[in-house]
């Protein structure tokens, strides 16, 4: 999942990079899970207008399908236990999974479904899909870097992936704000997210 960004309204057609020739990339097809002890979902929100509020997700599960020879073949899933959110401070995850905000008693879960991908070139992949907040399903799309495969001390074989995005909370219901007396409200709208993944391949 890399680069999760808000899909350009306007986008230009243009041709996508062949999969480069003699990498492996091939030797990779298969199904993966996403390992969580070594994966972090992160995001960034700014606060009061001056600063930035980071946390994370601690508990989820994903699958990845990958296609070396095809990429836009490839596909991933994601599920998330909204309840699992932290951000360094009790207080703040309680508002977070209350009524203002998650409605993490209504709704536990936060989904990810890819609809489509596509090499960029070099390690750089985009994968679009459908992210799922609040019972609100939104299109969105993430730019991936790919950072290798290797087999762990274990045999396990894996692969990883690192990347960002951005989106606008709003668009998923996530309104809760405050204004500031300096002017200006207390929570951006927009919200950074990364993604360090690391998945192993089936048996």
């Amino acid at each position: 999942m890399g680069i999760f960004s808000r899909k350009d309204s306007t986008p230009q057609a243009t041709a996508a990079p062949a999969a480069p020739a003699g990498t492996g990339l091939a030797a990779l097809t298969g199904e993966y899970t996403i390992d969580p002890a070594h994966t972090s979902i992160g995001f960034t929100a700014r606060h009061a207008m001056v600063t930035n509020v980071k946390g994370s997700f601690t508990e989820f599960t994903g699958s990845l399908h990958l296609d070396g020879e095809n990429p836009a073949k490839s596909t991933a899933t994601l599920d998330v236990v909204m309840d699992s959110i932290d951000t360094g401070n009790a207080d703040r995850d309680t508002h977070l999974k209350s009524a203002d905000f998650f409605k993490t008693d209504e709704f536990p879960t936060m989904t990810f479904r890819s609809t489509g991908a596509e090499f960029l070139g070099g390690d750089d992949y985009r994968i679009t899909g459908d992210l799922s907040i609040l019972g609100v399903t939104r299109p969105i799309t993430i730019d991936l870097e790919f950072n290798g495969a290797a087999t762990d001390p274990f045999g396990n074989q894996r692969v990883g992936f690192e990347g960002k995005a951005e989106l606008l909370r709003s668009e998923w219901g996530l309104t809760w704000n405050a204004a500031l007396e300096t002017g200006g409200v207390l929570i951006s709208d927009k919200i950074k997210l990364n993604f360090d993944v690391s998945a192993i391949k089936n048996a």
